[in-house]
């Protein structure tokens, strides 16, 4: 028999949810990698958990491991590490983010127009201050990355009145954007947009993407929003960017270092909103990711390995 971990915070109500697939494996629970031990995680022939919780130490404590089903979309926690055998199969939970990433990114991008921190301190100060608010009617968004996360945001923000530009690696028309750019035009596109919001996963090829030039092509007036991976952006060049105020101001998920260090020169940046990496979560996130992990068991189960869905390429661990 099998044994199937699932290392998750809701692993007990992952394991009733999968309960009719679970039947043909031993299960084991950890409330995550973080405090799984080393025993219970190289027993596992499948493991269930986030991208991110992956390290050497525990792909390294993984010598059973055959499967691992990430419980999200992003896989370079796993892919990324040195150790990892080039035959573990890995797929993700791609394709379920939509709706949590779209609103948490409109929610930032209404927040800095309308200045809602500023509201928030006046409340608490019991203050009136009225001023001609800023709306997004009318106005120009460019999304860098254009993968299910984009399809979702960008009729929404068409929903607002907003002129949509897609930046791709490989440009496509997709419904809800008005005009597509190459990964090569990327400050072309920026140098046109009001709202620059940045959705690429994080790979070799996308590390510091947002750099100081790509800064430097923004409007003076517009704002940044990053709800993909910290490391895709120039963390120093984009504080000095804020706080020289060559750009209006930034909503920012994820940093290079979580959590973002008490230090970081970001929390006195008054024109800054920081959200502590909540993009991808939500109160139903074990039913989001239910249909996928269940079709998958089940091929897995049955032997139908070209039948599971969202695979990721494992190539450069093969090369290894």
């Amino acid at each position: 028999m099998k044994s199937l971990l699932i290392a998750h915070h809701d692993c007990e109500k992952y394991a009733k949810t999968l309960a009719s697939e679970l039947e043909g494996f031993e299960v084991l629970l950890a409330e995550g990698l973080s405090v799984a031990s080393e025993n219970l995680i190289g027993k596992a022939n499948v493991i269930l958990a986030t991208g991110p919780a992956f390290n050497e130490k525990v792909i390294g404590a993984a010598r059973n491991v055959e499967w691992i089903q990430a419980l999200t979309t992003g896989t370079d926690g796993i892919t990324g590490c040195r150790n990892l055998s080039g035959d573990v199969l890995i797929t993700s939970t791609r394709g379920i983010h939509g709706p949590q990433m779209s609103e948490l990114t409109l929610l930032l991008m209404l927040a800095l127009t309308r200045r809602f921190p500023r509201m928030l301190a006046n409340q608490a100060e019991r203050k009136w201050e009225r001023w001609p608010q800023s709306i997004l009617d009318g106005k120009t968004v460019a999304i860098l990355g254009v993968g299910a996360i984009a399809e979702h945001l960008a009729p929404l923000c068409k929903g607002f009145g907003l002129t949509v530009l897609g930046i791709s690696q490989s440009p496509r028309q997709v419904a809800g954007f008005d005009r597509m750019y190459p990964r090569g035009q990327l400050k072309e596109a920026v140098g046109e947009a009001d709202y620059f919001v940045v959705i690429v996963p994080y790979s070799p090829e996308t590390d510091k993407i947002v750099d100081i030039a790509v800064l430097a092509a923004m409007k003076p007036s517009a704002f940044f929003i990053n709800v993909a991976r910290g490391g895709v952006v120039d963390e120093a060049a984009l504080i000095e960017a804020l706080r020289e105020r060559r750009i209006a101001g930034a909503g920012l998920d994820v940093f290079e270092t979580e959590p973002l260090p008490a230090d970081s020169p970001l929390w006195d940046l008054d024109n800054v909103i920081i959200t502590p990496k909540v993009g991808g979560m939500t109160d139903v996130y074990v039913e989001q990711t239910a249909p996928i992990v269940r079709h998958n068991l089940r091929a897995y189960q049955e032997g139908r390995l070209s039948d599971l869905i969202n695979v990721v390429a494992n190539e450069a661990a093969a090369d290894r």
